[in-house]
């Protein structure tokens, strides 16, 4: 299915809020001769109207896995990143050189407990300076998140002292150049008494500031002025622009679905939601006594982070999305299928 056949929400929102659910007017120009108008496409361009992009058939894998880390019970975590430059794939036939933690964009995805010594080793392999400033850690930054040069190593020790889901990423200047190329990554840290059992993923949402780097025009690099100007060609959740779109999660109706979100930016804030579910609860970074119940949309800020909950009431698919629907069109999508064991996956009609 060609990924190019993107859906365009706002039009079938408004034709489902219409009485009677029938179409707008078409209208093909304005009363000025010299002006016109858009006209409508007669038939929905993609088979799920409010997932801004196809669904795959879900039968590979993804390229970066979702699915949260397990809580460990050792109370000395030892956590070794090493910093790379490395060309990761970002969108179908198109590379980017990137600067990596773990030779990955995102970094690891990582996940302590409140109380617990992390034990941290840094390690830059890259051709230039880097850090790592962890939002989780109470420390000061003019002692740890200090710039480690090619060939070095940095090793400390931090306390984890608050529960959430919490950005790590460079903290070199220019910090936006290091966010955006891709130093970043999401820690999660549990509260001392666990959440009640769930399945669980992390997203960490960011954009992309393309130039061609390569003749081909195949690879690209940063460029500094759309950064600026906050105008990203891609916004991806995990690294990859519709990546769990072609690659549907499989989860189980009424299953308990816990989300870590991150939002890395390093420019756009994340109104995270999910077609056809409300959140059973949301914590917000440390919040964990306080969730907000019943929410539909929630943002998330930049460099900050949140944990949702929801159950998908029924066998179907159900896109999660940022609801900043020009990020969603530009790759800010993924797709929850939710089906019974033993059930094929369900159809996918337009609206």
């Amino acid at each position: 299915m060609p990924i190019q056949r993107v859906l365009f929400v706002v039009m079938a929102m408004l034709s489902a809020c219409r009485p009677g659910g029938t179409p707008p007017p078409a209208e093909t120009r304005s009363s000025s001769p010299d002006v016109q108008k858009p006209v409508p496409p007669p038939t929905s361009p993609s088979e799920l109207s409010h997932g801004e992009a196809p669904v795959g058939t879900g039968g590979t894998e993804p390229r970066i896995e979702p699915d949260a880390p397990k809580r460990s019970p050792e109370r000395l975590k030892r956590i070794r990143l090493q910093m790379s430059h490395r060309t990761v794939t970002i969108a179908p036939n198109v590379r980017y050189a990137a600067w990596t933690f773990g030779d990955r964009v995102p970094g690891p995805a990582l996940r302590v407990t409140v109380g617990d010594t992390v034990d941290f080793t840094l390690v830059n392999t890259a051709p230039i300076p880097h850090s790592l400033d962890f939002h989780a850690a109470e420390v000061a930054p003019s002692r740890v998140y200090t710039n480690v040069n090619p060939g070095d190593s940095l090793h400390y020790r931090w306390v984890a002292r608050v529960p959430g889901a919490f950005m790590y990423h460079c903290g070199t200047a220019p910090v936006a150049q290091h966010i955006a190329n891709g130093m970043y990554g999401a820690i999660i840290v549990d509260p001392p008494k666990p959440l009640r059992p769930a399945r669980e993923f992390v997203f960490v949402q960011s954009e992309i500031y393309g130039q061609k780097a390569d003749s081909a025009g195949s690879l690209l690099g940063l460029d500094w002025q759309k950064l600026l100007s906050l105008a990203p060609d891609y916004v991806v959740f995990n690294g990859h622009s519709n990546e769990y779109a072609t690659h549907p999660l499989q989860v189980r109706p009424g299953e308990l679905l816990r989300m870590y979100v991150v939002n890395a930016g390093p420019n756009r804030v994340s109104a995270f939601h999910i077609v056809g579910a409300i959140f059973d609860r949301v914590y917000l970074d440390g919040t964990t006594d306080r969730p907000l119940r019943g929410v539909q949309t929630v943002n998330v800020p930049v460099g900050g982070g949140a944990v949702f909950e929801a159950r998908l009431p029924e066998s179907g698919t159900y896109p999660f999305v940022t609801h900043a629907f020009a990020d969603a069109t530009k790759g800010g999508v993924g797709m929850l299928q939710a089906r019974r064991a033993g059930e094929t996956a369900p159809p996918v009609t337009g609206h």
